[in-house]
């Protein structure tokens, strides 16, 4: 969480924009890698993005903060673009490797080969998976975001988040097994 977070958000609440801006610096990051793997195309994922923040900008006076950080809030914000985004463009988009950096999940170095191969059967497979469950895994493991940031974000409970994630997983495991070794 971002250090003075309250004092940040009841100034920018007062119409400071560099405040607003300090919270955008530490959350665009974050938003944008989970608009990325929702919509794996770079260019919506940075339109997304901003959207995203300019909804927050201009709503920032009726956040209250409760039990929840505000990237709870944010995370909240983007998950409305996303669907939005998909219901207004009505086509699939498919997943584009050349666009899915491994900075986008936090790789640093190449270590060993098979990451990149693996990370995309991953992506893939994770594509297949009902919506909710896409989003709980994305903010788990790709944000690393806590049950209760998550349940926060998806207005849950976080047993159900636990109960979620750990359906999410088992699946994804069953859906490896069975595409491993296709491409």
């Amino acid at each position: 969480m971002l250090e003075e977070e309250k004092k940040h958000i009841k100034q920018a609440q007062g119409g400071n924009q560099e405040s607003f801006g300090i919270i955008y610096g530490h959350y665009v990051p974050q938003i944008y890698r989970f608009v990325f793997f929702k919509v794996s195309v770079k260019q919506v994922a940075e339109d997304l993005t901003h959207e995203i923040f300019l909804s927050a900008w201009q709503n920032i006076k009726n956040y209250k903060q409760k039990q929840f950080p505000i990237s709870s809030w944010l995370y909240q914000i983007a998950r409305n673009k996303v669907i939005d985004h998909y219901r207004t463009d009505k086509k699939n988009i498919s997943i584009d490797t050349e666009d899915f950096a491994e900075e986008t999940l936090g790789f640093k170095e190449q270590d060993n080969l098979d990451i990149p191969f693996a990370i995309n059967k991953v992506k893939s497979l994770i594509k297949l998976l009902k919506p909710e469950y896409q989003e709980v895994l994305i903010m788990r493991y790709v944000e690393d975001l806590d049950h209760k940031e998550i349940a926060g974000a998806l207005d849950k409970s976080e047993g159900a988040i636990r109960l979620i994630q750990h359906r999410a997983i088992n699946i994804l495991k069953e859906l490896y097994e069975k595409h491993r070794g296709s491409n």
